[in-house]
C-alpha cells in the first residue's frame, strides 16, 4: 500500500485493517495525530484525507491506499506557520497542546471548503466532537474566525520591533 503523507509518497508495511492512526504514529513517526479516545469521538486523532477532515483512529489503511494524507506538520513550517496555526498560536487558543492538532486541521478544511471568512456557527459546527479539556473554546472560535479573515500577523496589543516588552509575571493569564 503506497501513502501520501504531507507531501511525500509513502510505502505502507502495517497490516490492512491497521488504523491509519497507528500506521502515522508507529510507522511513519508522525505524531501531532494523538491517540485519545480511540473511537472516533474526541476528534484528537483528525487528519485530512484528500483535503476531508476524518477520525484515522476509525480509518483502516487499506481504505485509503493511494489517498492524500495532510497532518498538522503537513499544514505549515515552524518558520511559515499556516493561517490557522498562526491564528491559534497568537490567540493563545492552545492549552495543554493535545486536541490542537485536531482543531487545527478540522479548522483549515472548514476554511478552505468555505473559501472565505466563516462565522461562529460554522466553526462550532465544524469543531463539534472535538473535545478539549483545558479551556472554554472561546479562544479556539476566535482564532478560527481571525484566519478565516486573514487577521493573523502582528496584533495591536503586541510591541513593535525596538519597542521595549511589557514586564510579564510568570504564572500570569497575560
Amino acid at each position: 500500500m503506497k501513502l501520501t503523507v504531507n507531501g511525500i509518497e509513502q510505502e505502507i508495511f502495517s497490516p490492512p485493517l491497521t488504523p491509519l492512526l497507528h500506521v502515522l504514529r508507529d510507522e511513519l513517526d508522525v505524531t501531532s495525530p494523538k491517540a485519545g479516545c480511540q473511537q472516533g469521538g474526541c476528534g484528537t486523532c483528525t487528519v485530512l484525507i484528500d483535503g476531508e477532515p476524518r477520525r484515522s483512529c476509525l480509518t483502516a489503511v487499506a481504505a485509503v491506499d493511494g489517498s492524500e494524507i495532510t497532518t498538522l506538520e503537513g499544514l505549515g513550517e515552524p518558520e511559515q506557520l499556516s493561517p490557522v496555526q498562526a491564528a491559534f498560536h497568537e490567540r493563545y487558543a492552545a492549552q495543554c497542546g493535545f486536541c490542537t492538532p485536531g482543531m487545527v486541521v478540522a479548522a483549515t478544511a472548514l476554511i478552505e471548503r468555505k473559501g472565505g471568512p466563516v462565522e461562529r456557527d460554522e466553526v462550532l459546527e465544524a469543531l463539534g466532537g472535538h473535545y478539549c479539556r483545558c479551556t472554554g473554546y472561546v479562544k479556539i472560535v476566535d482564532a478560527v474566525m481571525a484566519a478565516s479573515r486573514g487577521q493573523t500577523g502582528a496584533r495591536e496589543d503586541e510591541p513593535e520591533t525596538g519597542e521595549e516588552a511589557p514586564v510579564m509575571i510568570p504564572g500570569s493569564p497575560a
